[in-house]
This record gives C-alpha cells, structure tokens and sequence, in this order.
C-alpha cells in the first residue's frame, strides 16, 4: 500500500512539472533561442542589477586653463605666439576652468590598480583654446583675441582613495572610447568592484530588443530601461536605443538579456544624443543673479555661451565591436604602463567576475 502512494505522488510530481514546463514555454518561448531577448525580464533581475551598478561610477573631469588677452589692434597671429610675445602684448590674465560630469565602469581592480572604461569626449580636453577678432561682416579675423593653455587636468572618481585621480591610459577620439587608470599607494575600497558580465555582440542584436542603461545623469546613479532601433546601423554594428539621456549619462553602459535573466551581456556605451545647438548670452560665472532685476537694464560682462537642447529619446550607442577593437589596439599601451585587460577580449561564455579581478 505504501508503495502505490509513493507511486501515486511520485506521477503528480511529474505531471506538475511537465505541465509547468509547458506553460513556461508557452509563455515565454523564445528564452531558449541563444538570442537577445526582446521581452521585459520574466523574473527580478534587481541582484544582477545591484551588480553592474557597484561597478558603474559617476566621473568627474576639470581641465584648468590660463588664458592670455590681446589688446584689439595688435594684430596677433597664432602662428606668431610665443612666451616673450605674451609677456610683452597681453593685456590680462584670466584663469578659468572647463568640467564635465560622465560615466565610467569599472574593469579592473587587481591589488591597489584599478581601470575604468568611459567616453573619450568626457576626458578630452583641448590643450589650447584660441578665439579670434570678429571682421565687420562677423566672421573670425586671422588674429589672435586670446589664447589658452591647459595647465593640468583631473579625472575623479570620487569613491576611490587619494581624491580619486585617475589618469588617462589609452583614448581612440575616432571611435569614442578611453580608458583611466591608476596604481594607488593606499587599499582600493570594497565598494569599487570590476564589471563581471561578458562582453557581447552588438551585430546580433534586432529590432525591439530589450535592453538596460545605467550611468550617472546630472550626477544621480541611474538605471533606466530601452528598445534598440535601426541596428546594425553601421559596419560597426552601432544601434540607437528610445531611453532618455541627460547630461552625464555619456559612458554608462547598454546590457542586454541573452535567453532570460541573469544572462546579462555589455552591448555597447551610451555616448550621445540627438540635440538642437544655439547660442546665448549669458553673465560671467561670478555674477550675483541675486542682484538682478530684470526691469533694469544688464550693464555687467556679458558672455556667448553655447548650448545644446536634448532631443529626448534618441540616444546614439558605441557596440562592443569596436569597444573589443579599441582595446585589441590599446594592450601594448596598456601593457606598457603595467595593465592587462586581456580578459574582456574572450567571448562571452569563456569569461567572468573570476578573469575581472586578480589577485597578486
């Protein structure tokens, strides 16, 4: 009798499961395709995604300039400038700084070295700025109103130690890329983890894919959720994505779901919007707003500032294939300064948290 019941419970058993097998593939058909999923994750993926944002931080970069003013009529051309020049023609001396807010993911702590990938445009200051009289008809003359020189520039990863500097270890303008790095002196915090989900394969992704972005918009760690469109846009495999992007977003990275959560895959870098540009006259940094009235006219310096209006909705992505080739082109630099990323060359499947953090 007793071995009828067990019989008898152990066929219920299997009837429940073959049933709920087919109710999951019924449900969910596609999760077992070996494609990037187009449908919103079917269980909690919040423990991945606690994961992919400890290894995401908001970067911070000032460039410092000095700058050198020329008296209108002193026929200053820029080929001709140079420090007995300067000393001799300059009229004023201003210092002034250049900041961007971006996006890097950590790739690397291996001891005290850590890395960080981002966009190159967030860390690429220019080392000289040079603007120009205006002929009559506005256009720039060929000589010289004022000059400046970058003096020193701070890339800042707040989260870790020695104030978080960070320097520049390899940056490919073309394709958008750069990676920071550095070999501190004191213990890299516990917070700062590498990034440990594959790299995959933008080419493969389609029309209405599902995908996650996480980066640092003004300042504020974020995870915000998109639909890729037009793929495979270009030979390199870039893809446009609907999820709104604010300033600081720019190197925060783009995931997608290979077969169902938790098999996360980094398909590219989120670098740019579509936006409208104008320009804006606008007091100095140093003005009191506090003392303004705008019945009374503005008798103060006034300043042409260049602004940008966001197109929401329209974010532009770097793909993983030319992320993969921009660093393939970077390892014997990389080497050279003691950093090996070797690990985020492999194909996904044959890499994890195991090849992103070594011990020495």
């Amino acid at each position: 009798m007793l071995k009828i019941k067990k019989i008898i419970v152990f066929l219920l058993l299997f009837s429940l499961f073959a049933c709920s097998r087919h109710i999951y593939r019924t449900a969910y058909p596609t999760l077992s395709d070996g494609k990037y999923d187009s449908e919103f994750p079917y269980r909690s993926a919040s423990h991945e995604l606690h994961k992919v944002i400890r290894s995401v931080k908001r970067l911070n970069c000032i460039a410092y300039y000095k700058s050198y003013v020329f008296p209108e009529g002193s026929q200053v051309r820029l080929r001709d400038i140079n420090p007995g020049l300067i000393k001799k023609l300059a009229v004023k001396k201003i210092y002034f700084n250049n900041s961007v807010t971006g996006t890097a993911t950590i790739v690397l702590v291996n001891g005290n070295q850590v890395a960080a990938l981002t966009c190159a445009h967030v860390v690429d200051f220019p080392d000289t700025i040079v603007a120009y009289f205006l002929e009559d008809d506005n256009r720039p003359s060929e000589f010289v109103q004022s000059v400046a020189f970058k003096e020193r520039q701070s890339n800042i990863i707040p989260e870790l130690p020695e104030r978080g500097e960070l320097d520049i270890l390899a940056m490919d303008q073309k394709s958008d890329l750069a990676i920071l790095g550095r070999n501190f002196h004191t213990a890299i915090p516990p917070g700062i983890v590498p990034f440990s989900f594959p790299l995959g394969k933008a080419k493969e992704l389609d029309w209405g894919n599902f995908v996650y972005l996480f980066g640092y918009p003004k300042g504020y760690p974020m995870i915000t959720r998109g639909i890729v469109s037009d793929p495979n846009r270009d030979s390199r495999g870039s893809f446009l994505v609907d999820a709104l992007f604010n300033r600081g977003f720019s190197g925060g990275i783009v995931l997608a779901i290979r077969d169902g959560v938790p098999n996360f895959e980094l398909v590219g870098i989120a670098n740019s919007v579509a936006a409208d540009a104008e320009y804006v006259l606008t007091p100095g940094k140093n003005y009191n707003l506090s003392v303004y009235d705008p019945h009374i006219p503005f008798t103060d310096d006034i300043y042409v500032q260049f602004k940008k209006n966001i197109n929401y909705g329209i974010t532009f992505v770097i793909p993983t294939e030319t992320i993969r080739n921009f660093i393939r082109r970077s390892m014997p630099q990389l080497e050279r300064q003691g950093f090996d990323l070797s690990y985020l060359l492999k194909e996904p499947g044959t890499t994890g948290s195991e090849g992103s953090q070594k011990k020495k």
